[in-house]
């Protein structure tokens, strides 16, 4: 399989472009079309100049932030993975880390801009379209008041990507919306804001119960717009909910891709004297996990919530459990990368006889990937949809 080619080039330069984490023998590109063609609109409109306050919201892998980066943008993202990208490919091209702020995606981007201009307002925001329509909306709350009639709002995303329900959201939240030409498969949609628009709060973070009780109350969980399962539980969690380990070895439970967290606040209900650690590289993820486990538990209990790339941080042979719902896509790349990453840490993480169960997609064949590392795999329960795999480290 041939290399593929990391130079982006750009009337700002040429830039070396990775995307993270490094792996070596990456098939996939740290940018799209839909960045190219907003950096060409920018330059072509001469939008740019010395003093322009810029906002970015939701650069992958810094293919915006670091071709701008000479204009000092403030990045928004919900990824550790994201900042970890801008920053190597900062280095990488010999530019100055600090030339860029980033910002996680609970911030309200205002009070960061006010750092470049006394008013908070950004001239530009250029705006990568998520795979959430969820977090598309409380993103537009989140920038709304750093943005006035001056500002440009330029939004970008490949043509599969941007629905009506895009354009919707924009009209909504921001005011009068339009789309660009499609050029090699990608779009711009260009917003105005308008101060007079009367526009709901937002509705993030939200809750719903997810059929437990605990204490005779039905047990709600907090969710940020970002998280996966936003709105209900999912079959596969529910599945592995009603098949959860409890034994008293279980000194030291991850919840690894923790999402909202449910998967280890179950287990430490059901596992009183285990300490629990939830990890994930979601700044929404983490948040929502930590104010879950704080209402059930509030300070009686001992967590650890970790902002990390898979299980980057938690010390070898120290876990006695490791539960993992793994994502098979990593930004809009359908791949078992992240999976595999999750499966060969938690190997390493896990104490002798220390237990990894995973959840997956019957087609995903996650059971030949766990027999293969561990040489031991096992059916713990399974539906149509679903299978519950425990895999032992010998």
């Amino acid at each position: 399989m041939e290399q593929i080619e990391n130079t982006l080039g750009t009337s700002f330069g040429s830039f070396e472009l990775q995307r993270f984490p490094l792996r070596k023998k990456e098939t996939l590109r740290a940018w799209d079309a839909a960045d190219e063609y907003l950096l060409q609109y920018l330059e072509e409109n001469e939008l740019l100049h010395d003093d322009v306050s810029i906002l970015i919201v939701n650069d992958a892998f810094g293919a915006l932030s670091v071709p701008l980066s000479h204009f000092t943008p403030v990045v928004m993202t919900d990824s550790y993975l994201t900042m970890q990208a801008i920053s190597a490919n900062l280095k990488a091209n010999d530019l100055d880390y600090d030339s860029v702020t980033m910002i996680n995606s609970l911030h309200a981007p205002g009070s960061v801009l006010q750092h470049g201009n006394e008013n908070g307002i950004a001239d530009i925001v250029l705006i990568k379209i998520p795979r959430s329509l969820a977090m598309l909306e409380d993103q537009l709350h989140r920038i709304r008041s750093a943005v006035d009639g001056s500002t440009r709002i330029i939004a970008a995303g490949m043509t599969k990507k941007i629905h009506m329900s895009t354009l919707s959201l924009f009209e909504k939240i921001i005011g009068p919306t339009k789309t660009s030409l499609a050029h090699k498969k990608s779009r711009l949609i260009f917003s105005e804001f308008d101060a007079g628009l009367a526009v709901d709060e937002n509705p993030y973070p939200d809750k719903f119960e997810i059929g437990y009780q605990l204490d005779g109350a039905e047990l709600e969980v907090s969710n940020h717009a970002g998280v996966f399962s936003r709105d209900k539980l999912d079959i596969g969690a529910r599945l592995f909910i009603e098949n959860l380990p409890v034994d008293e070895r279980y000194k030291v439970i991850v919840d690894l891709g923790c999402g909202n967290g449910v998967l280890g606040l179950m287990a430490a209900i059901k596992n009183p004297s285990a300490k629990l650690i939830f990890s994930d590289e979601s700044y929404m993820a983490v948040e929502s996990a930590i104010s879950n486990f704080v209402e059930v538990f509030g300070e009686s209990r001992d967590a650890e919530f970790l902002q990390t790339d898979c299980l980057h941080g938690v010390a070898d042979n120290s876990v006695s459990l490791v539960l993992c719902n793994p994502p098979f896509h990593q930004d809009n790349a359908i791949n078992d990368d992240v999976a595999w990453q999750m499966f060969t840490e938690s190997k390493t993480a896990l104490e002798p006889n220390g237990e990894l169960w995973v959840i997956g997609n019957r087609h995903l064949a996650y059971h030949a990937k766990l027999k293969h590392l561990f040489g031991t795999c096992e059916v713990v329960a399974s539906n149509k949809k679903f299978t519950l795999l425990k895999a032992v480290k010998k």
